[in-house]
């Protein structure tokens, strides 16, 4: 079964491998091309491979592509750097997230009375993380102002970590609301997971980044086992704190961002990966998700549905992104700009299939029906408008550049995920005359 679906999957990314550079200059985006190969194979996924959603197969691959994504986002993240540009970017998480979670979360309960308070906020919370390389042509044109593409690349790379931790106390009080035990015990093993998660997380991106620096510099670690070696400090976080009773995904979120604030030196080589076997996982992720997430949805969809999926990525993320901007002159179009620019993509897959495990959440099966509609309705909305939203946005603020002083900003440049590559480049940044 697995050597089936594995040549299936290897077999069609050789035959879009070979044709990508000519995707590449469409509005066709690589996530658009996985996702609906995976729907048009469904039947052969579900019957011949006897694959469902719940597969050990599938929960494999979507625990090591959590773990690895979790880890490497977070080591791309410079404190340093991002202190000093950190205006916008925090800005967007530490008001923009909190305020776009409860936005979904009042949706929520308004348009599905059958979700307790904290399923519905489970539900905004899962679609709360953003995945900016979704829409590739924004984060990569070089028409763009540098600020304002890093201040999306940033957010995308540190929202799924963040929402991490507050999924998992949400999740914990529905377990709670849905069952015998008590909210103060649910409470308390979701405390014990995040403060366990996150010391184990610490101490083996210190201890390990520290080794392997020191091996480095005395040459007793070749470049290939430095890469090796980085990528096993997140799989050994996630296995050190499962056991001790820590989450190991906030193991690995927390080994990647003390890797990339102790010893950044070794972080070129960790991004290698991302750029190849990452872009592997997290296509992989598209394809089960159209193959094995889409399909039991389409069958049984209902307007309320849509119309929350229109929500959540309309209402309740561009209000929310305009409010945190506040005071900041941005002109009103960068505000929708950003906030429109905000898919849903790889961490709401990866999260809501989290939801789908735990049985005590009696509304795990409506969650699961919200979130895949609304990423569905991401991948395809946010792909076909970047390169015509990067393009009016651009002749914008270059023809009223005056009156953009802000958005052209010079800021430091942090390495960012882009796993879709795009012919576009980033230009460097440049202050306004």
């Amino acid at each position: 079964m697995i050597l089936e679906a594995v040549t299936i999957i290897s077999l069609f990314t050789l035959v879009f491998g070979s044709v990508s550079g000519r995707i590449e200059k469409s509005m066709i985006t690589p996530p658009m091309i996985f996702a609906t190969f995976g729907l048009l194979i469904s039947p052969l996924v579900s019957q011949l491979l006897n694959l469902s959603v719940d597969s050990e197969v599938v929960d494999i691959i979507a625990t090591t592509t959590l773990v690895f994504v979790l880890f490497t986002d977070a080591s791309r993240i410079d404190f340093k750097l991002l202190k000093q540009q950190y205006q916008l970017p925090l800005r967007l998480l530490g008001i923009g997230l909190p305020l776009t979670i409860l936005l979904g979360s009042g949706f929520a309960i308004a348009l599905f009375p059958q979700l307790n308070i904290w399923e519905a906020a489970a539900v905004a919370t899962i679609l709360a993380p953003t995945d900016a390389a979704l829409g590739q042509a924004v984060v990569n044109s070089p028409n763009v102002p540098v600020r304002i593409r890093q201040a999306l690349n940033i957010e995308s790379g540190l929202n799924d970590g963040i929402c991490l931790p507050i999924l998992l106390i949400f999740l914990s009080l529905a377990e709670s609301a849905g069952g015998e035990q008590t909210v103060a015990s649910w409470g308390g093993f979701a405390l014990a997971q995040l403060i366990m998660g996150s010391v184990v997380g610490i101490l083996v991106g210190y201890l390990g980044g520290q080794l392997i620096a020191t091996t480095a510099r005395t040459h007793w670690m070749t470049e290939n086992y430095q890469r090796l070696s980085l990528l096993s400090l997140a799989a050994l976080a996630f296995c050190l704190a499962e056991p001790l009773g820590g989450n190991g995904f906030i193991a690995a979120f927390c080994a990647g961002l003390t890797l990339g604030n102790t010893n950044r030196e070794l972080c070129p080589r960790l991004y290698e990966y991302g750029e190849t076997e990452g872009q592997f996982f997290i296509l992989v992720t598209f394809v089960i998700f159209g193959g094995l997430m889409v399909l039991p949805v389409l069958t049984q969809i209902q307007g309320r549905v849509i119309l929350y999926a229109v929500l959540s990525l309309t209402a309740a993320r561009i209000l929310s992104v305009s409010l945190s901007l506040v005071g900041m002159k941005l002109r009103w179009d960068t505000q929708l700009f950003l906030g429109w620019f905000g898919p849903r993509g790889v961490a709401s897959i990866l999260y809501v299939l989290m939801v789908l495990n735990r049985e005590a959440i009696q509304g795990r099966e409506q969650i699961f029906t919200i979130v895949v509609s609304t990423v569905l309705l991401s991948i395809f909305a946010h792909g076909l408008s970047a390169f015509p939203g990067a393009n009016w946005y651009a002749q914008r603020v270059r023809k009223e550049q005056s009156l953009s002083k802000a958005e052209h900003l010079t800021v430091p440049t942090m390495p960012v995920r882009l796993p879709y590559r795009s012919s576009y480049r980033p230009a460097a940044a440049r202050p306004v005359e």
